[in-house]
């Protein structure tokens, strides 16, 4: 998201293209300098890179032999503005290779992920320059520097120190050997991963093995199987797919068969197993952690976080843990009991059957189930709604922009104003799973905001998610559940596109990791609030609002299972902090160490050749290390946020102009429990998230 050197990690093509020919290298002339998709090739992006880190070293190079005594102006903003052409490419090649990917693209990142993280080396290990930023950094309280000048010296100051610029000159050449090992062991990771999603299929050709299935998802399953050229019904690993199955098939035999093989992922051998690479990513981060002065990795990530220490996370996670195990214990219980009842039997309730008998409990607690509520959330007005959500809070308008070009034809190009009229930001939309495309669901940017020259360069976002795809029959009728995480990436999105910062280091979402998901977390409460339903829950066939008595279903339902789906979470980040918080190398089984991490919260019988770490893309391939907890972090800033517009009103105008000043607009340019003690008036309180939840 951000041009700094340390997440530019991978790429490069052994062509070459004539440089006239080559779109990344001038400025983009296009709508908004957008990226001009449909005239970049493949073979554009090793000479691009090439050039780029050429330039970039050209302009650091400079820099650091300036003669001139070392100022904000001359050093840290210079260095700031420096790398122009690198942010260009860099920030095409890493967003398609998530969404747009193929061997190609993969190969090329390895090829030049070493490239990059030399050049990144060379940066953050130059001695003349570090001298020159720490002679900024030491003057920066006496310099008559403002505040926002002050915050980017010390992150500038903050990215050398924990990229080894302290080190002795063999401290040094160490650091950049483990650096560069460890983006290589993380590229490989996330791209096993991806190669062993895509694998796997569950061709279906007898229709009795359909059971269960609602007519959306068995339409769905067919679509799938045609595309790929095939008689019968595909499913699949995706998101819509996996988790439509293991909720609705009747077939017991089958669901087991898909949770195996969805949580056995890179774990039970051959060309993309990842056990090698966990093993390989812990040891070497805890290297770097230990080499640089602290005990275990998470020590080294935390000190620059809001939680500061491992301590904090760990108290954080016992106290949910306390609270919320006995409902969850529970809710296990009744589970079992309902499954009895439905089955005539004893039930010995597996993972692979919770999403089928939870779903059928629910529906018969509260008369709901997702296809009841499907039809009222066809793609197109669920957009509406949370659009005009964003309308309604802070005066934004989407506007489609044909002009602006897209990397795939699914995927759309807004142009979003501001309430005066005014050019916001461009927002690109991605909605359904392909080929190439990780799962999951991320925002991102193709270009971040700051502001140069008295010229507020205004930011291209993206949202990206793997949601259900429409039919030959049907248009695309989203779960509630995709309906929140939609939800969930728009407030990232918001929080990109309002940013109001002078420097891209420091603007919108380049916010410490436990305080990113509080504008994501608090987007997802106004899906159970009946007067936000009621703007746009219309049935895609009739146009008839979604009955009362179904929206006040949703309302009782909201904290259903709430006690099972925290303790879930919060497996995730023991497992996490677990990994993290090592102070000797692993060598231990893999499998044998994560159940041991997760027993606290663990609820129900764990399958033994089972695995997540092998796919836990968040903290083995993504920025989550030792920032898993950062979910349950925001989640309780978000309840106690949240609780300002209950108390106010949900589209109360002034509460949202105070959520956007302080926070949206204000990315990383103060302290982030400065910035939400301004908006809220005190620290987030747990009791508000226990409150939410139900549980006291």
């Amino acid at each position: 998201m951000k041009k700094t050197l340390l997440a530019i990690i991978s790429v490069m093509m052994m062509t070459t293209t004539p440089a006239q020919e080559n779109p990344f290298l001038s400025p983009f002339a296009t709508p908004h300098g957008t990226a001009p998709f449909n005239e970049i090739r493949i073979e554009h992006y090793e000479p691009a890179f090439e050039k780029a880190m050429a330039e970039h070293q050209a302009e650091i190079d400079r820099i650091a032999a300036n003669p001139q005594t070392p100022t904000f102006r001359n050093t840290i903003e210079a260095m700031e503005y420096a790398g122009e052409m690198l942010s260009r490419v860099s920030s095409v090649f890493f967003n398609l290779l998530s969404s747009e990917s193929n061997d190609e693209m993969m190969e090329l990142s390895q090829r030049l992920s070493p490239k990059l993280s030399e050049h990144a080396n060379n940066i953050n290990l130059n001695e003349t320059l570090f001298r020159r930023v720490k002679a900024v950094y030491d003057a920066r309280g006496n310099a008559g520097l403002t505040p926002e000048q002050i915050r980017l010296t010390e992150k500038y100051y903050e990215n050398f120190e924990n990229s080894g610029a302290t080190l002795t000159p063999g401290g040094k050449e160490t650091y950049r050997a483990l650096s560069m090992a460890l983006n290589k062991a993380t590229l490989d990771f996330g791209q096993n991963n991806l190669r062993e999603t895509n694998a796997y299929e569950l061709l279906l050709t007898d229709k009795d093995d359909l059971a269960g299935l609602p007519e959306s998802l068995a339409a769905a399953a067919a679509a799938r199987a045609l595309a790929k050229g095939k008689e019968g019904w595909l499913i699949d690993l995706t998101a819509p797919s996996y988790i439509g199955f293991m909720k609705y098939s009747k077939r017991r035999d089958l669901r087991e068969q898909l949770y195996r093989a969805y949580n056995t992922r890179s774990v039970m051998g051959g060309d993309y197993d990842n056990k090698d690479n966990i093993q390989q990513i812990v040891n070497l981060r805890l290297q770097i952690a230990r080499l640089l002065g602290y005990k275990s990795y998470a020590d080294y990530v935390l000190k620059n976080r809001m939680a500061k220490n491992s301590g904090a996370v760990f108290g954080l996670l016992g106290q949910l843990a306390d609270s919320f195990s006995p409902v969850a214990r529970k809710e296990v219980d009744e589970l079992a009991q309902y499954a009895l009842q439905m089955e005539g039997k004893p039930v010995d309730i597996q993972p692979w059957d919770w999403s089928y008998y939870a779903d059928k409990l629910k529906d018969h607690r509260f008369g709901l189930n997702d296809e009841m509520t499907r039809p009222y959330f066809e793609l197109e007005n669920v957009k509406k709604g949370v659009f005009g959500l964003a309308t309604d809070l802070y005066g934004l308008q989407f506007v489609k922009n044909p002009d602006i070009q897209v990397y795939h034809p699914e995927v759309e190009a807004f142009d979003v104003l501001d309430e005066n009229g005014d050019f916001l930001s461009v927002l690109y939309t991605d909605f359904h799973p392909r080929d190439g495309k990780r799962s999951g669901a991320w925002m991102s940017s193709f270009k971040s905001q700051y502001v140069k020259d008295g010229t507020d360069s205004r930011p291209h976002i993206t949202i990206v998610m793997n949601f259900t795809r429409p039919t030959a029959t049907t248009p695309a009728l989203l779960t509630f559940d995709e309906v929140e995480t939609f939800l969930h990436e728009f407030g990232h999105a918001l929080h990109g596109m309002l940013s109001k910062s002078t420097y891209e280091t420091l603007s919108g979402t380049s916010v410490y990791r436990d305080f990113v998901e509080l504008p994501s977390h608090i987007m997802e409460n106004w899906l159970t609030e009946k007067a936000f339903l009621d703007k746009f829950a219309f049935h895609y066939e009739t146009g008839d609002k979604m009955p009362e008595a179904l929206l006040q279903k949703i309302v009782d339902a909201s904290n259903y299972h709430t006690g099972y789906a925290t303790l879930r979470q919060l497996s995730f980040g023991y497992l996490d902090m677990a990994w993290h918080s090592l102070e000797n190398p692993f060598d231990g089984d893999i499998r044998a160490f994560e159940q041991e991490a997760m027993a606290r919260v663990q609820l129900l019988p764990v399958l033994p050749e089972a695995c997540m770490s092998a796919s836990f893309s968040h903290i083995f391939s993504g920025g989550y290390a030792a920032g898993y907890y950062s979910y349950k972090w925001a989640e309780v800033m978000d309840a106690d946020a949240f609780s300002l517009f209950r108390q106010n009103g949900i589209f109360d105008k002034k509460t949202a102009a105070a959520f956007r000043t302080h926070i949206l607009e204000r990315g990383n340019t103060e302290d982030p429990m400065v910035l939400y003690k301004r908006f809220r008036g005190q620290e987030p309180i747990v009791e508000a998230l226990l409150r939410r939840s139900g549980v006291q």
